[in-house]
């Protein structure tokens, strides 16, 4: 499975640009259309970070295939969640458990300065996301993805 990432502290827009690539108010199913004009992506978009909805990486892996797609895009949080660090840790923690289960990182954009110590060839930082226009933000991380 593959999954495109937003990674953000609070108030950098995460959930809405969620929101403009996908449609999807809180978590749904949606069809991206790919920049070869040919293929469709079937992606399990869910806005709001994991974190802050409470959910253990092992908990959103579970969740994942019950949608039966091919991809998934989703909102994390750079810092663990303070009150409960150990249960929803840092955006890092939960990529390197979506690697181990098997998921393909095919894209982080990184919305404002704070990557959480994630680096790397598919990764972009947006740091004009929390005051920038929010439909500019969803056009670049769009193009970013590769999505039309």
């Amino acid at each position: 499975m593959d999954a495109y990432l937003i990674i953000g502290n609070t108030h950098t827009r995460k959930s809405s640009i969620v929101r403009c690539l996908s449609g999807c108010f809180s978590r749904s199913l949606r069809d991206i259309q790919l920049r070869d004009g040919k293929t469709q992506l079937r992606l399990y978009a869910r806005a709001g970070s994991i974190q802050e909805t409470r959910k253990t990486p092992d908990e959103f892996l579970a969740e994942v295939p019950r949608a039966r797609c091919a991809a998934v895009l989703c909102c994390l949080l750079p810092e663990a969640q303070p009150n409960e660090p150990e249960l929803y840790p840092d955006a890092s923690t939960y990529v390197a458990r979506f690697k181990a289960a098997g998921m393909r990182i095919r894209a982080i954009a990184v919305l404002g300065q704070n990557a959480g110590g994630l680096r790397g060839p598919h990764l972009r930082q947006f740091p004009q996301a929390p005051t920038a226009p929010v439909n500019l933000t969803a056009s670049e991380v769009r193009e970013f993805f590769g999505w039309v």
